[in-house]
């Protein structure tokens, strides 16, 4: 055994050390005696454990630095410099400063979450959402909950198990976290039935597959990639016409949850909601924290006999959506009703904000910090599973260094961390993702790290 074991202080004497009370008050005192256990243990365990890790000053330090790392204040807001609007890694969609409020209230106390006032009976968390969600779609019925990869996997476990889902070759795909479709099928009892190729399919590819066992048609937006070139795939009011035909569902995917019509800000035309739902589909299904811009959430809309059926399997009581999810999303879904999105909701007020007022802030910024800060005409892109390949014309503060790597690090440990990326080995701060009120705080943390 190491002799310098000999010289490790007992617990009683670490935790009666100032600084460790006083962290005492902020944990309990369990959990911080737990810390001190553990990193003695450590110390006991170690080969080449040195004098001074055995000393009191050392382990005290250590076990502060220790409560910091297991316990630390999180999420951590970061200011998004990357240029990527829905960043999958840096939460997605932000929220309108209504939807915040909304969550907020719905946290802080009691509510008719459940309850109909009027009758002072019990009422449906879904009442107030489904009437909105069929008024901007034109659905007869609505369902939400927790995400979309649940609303897929409750849609076809009520609709089809046991049966056969025919769907296009190419879009048997994979999407974020290893998340694949053929998965999704088996999952839920139901057997996939691929039809044409990778590039193209015919509407009597569906035509020819369907059997005695089919329950249903599925189609899935291309969210994350691009099929180009020589390509064809059947609209979705030719499946319809062919599923309601053999009196089988029509599942439409459009993914993204895009009521806005992306081609206005020069962007390539998104598969909307109510487009699928006026072309035919009998289920459209669409996430709540992407283009839509709101919380997590998987949006099912369309017949009313078919989501009655998808509401009572018992797995949607497995996935329902929660009451705070569930209040941003109506805060959120308000915006499109009054008109109000581009001025609200923030992936939309980044998506339309003007080359000129980014050229400005960009100035402005520059004024302010150290020289080597210049500004570079770049681009941006939507990201999250949305308009893959889109990009839009966006400016970005340039710093050119041979430490590049180091400073990019240094950005993101800072106080308020700054998220940037690598082009062309300089770094890049792209405005477009960045809230002009966050600009004062960028100024503060660049003069500090660039002196």
């Amino acid at each position: 055994m190491n002799p310098i074991v000999r010289n490790i202080p007992s617990v009683s004497s670490i935790i009666s050390d100032k600084r460790i009370e006083e962290l005492s008050q902020e944990i309990s005192t369990e959990n911080v005696i737990y810390l001190v256990r553990k990193h003695l243990n450590s110390l006991r365990n170690k080969e080449n454990l040195s004098l001074n890790e055995a000393q009191s000053e050392s382990i005290v330090q250590e076990v502060l630095n220790l409560a910091k790392s297991e316990w630390p204040d999180w999420p951590i807001p970061v200011i998004n410099g990357t240029g990527v609007i829905l960043h999958t890694n840096l939460g997605r969609s932000p929220l309108s400063k209504s939807a915040i409020a909304a969550s907020i209230k719905a946290a802080q106390g009691y509510s008719d979450l459940e309850l109909d006032l009027e009758t002072g009976k019990r009422g449906s968390r879904q009442k107030s959402i489904i009437n909105i969600l069929n008024q901007l779609t034109g659905s007869d019925d609505a369902l939400v909950v927790n995400n979309t990869a649940s609303a897929l996997l409750l849609s076809l476990t009520s609709l089809a198990k046991g049966g056969e889902v025919i769907i296009s070759r190419s879009q048997a795909i994979e999407i974020g976290g290893g998340f694949r479709i053929p998965d999704v099928l088996v999952q839920s009892g139901a057997k996939l039935i691929e039809v044409g190729t990778t590039n193209r399919t015919y509407v009597q590819d569906y035509v020819n597959a369907i059997t005695e066992n089919t329950k249903a048609i599925l189609v899935m937006h291309a969210s994350n990639y691009k099929v180009m070139g020589f390509t064809h795939e059947p609209k979705i009011n030719e499946l319809s016409e062919i599923a309601q035909n053999h009196q089988i569902p029509l599942i439409h995917d459009v993914g993204s949850g895009c009521i806005k019509d992306s081609t206005k800000f020069g962007l390539s035309p998104e598969p909307r909601p109510q487009d699928s739902i006026n072309s035919g589909a009998d289920i459209c299904m669409f996430s709540g924290d992407k283009l839509l811009g709101g919380p997590q959430a998987g949006i099912i809309v369309g017949k009313k006999s078919y989501i009655s059926k998808i509401s009572k399997h018992p797995l949607s009581r497995a996935i329902r959506i929660d009451k705070i999810n569930l209040a941003a999303l109506y805060a959120t879904l308000i915006h499109y009703i009054k008109d109000e999105v581009e001025e609200n909701i923030p992936i939309w007020q980044m998506i339309s904000t003007t080359q000129t007022s980014l050229l400005e802030r960009a100035q402005t910024i520059c004024d302010q910090i150290n020289p080597e800060v210049s500004i570079t005409k770049t681009s941006a892109t939507i990201g999250g599973g949305s308009l893959p390949g889109e990009t839009l014309d966006s400016y970005a503060l340039k710093i050119e260094s041979n430490t590049i790597n180091d400073l990019s690090y240094k950005l993101r440990t800072t106080k308020n961390p700054i998220m940037s990326r690598i082009e062309d080995s300089c770094l890049l701060i792209d405005l477009m993702t960045i809230p002009p009120e966050f600009d004062e705080i960028l100024i503060k943390e660049l003069n500090r790290i660039l002196i």
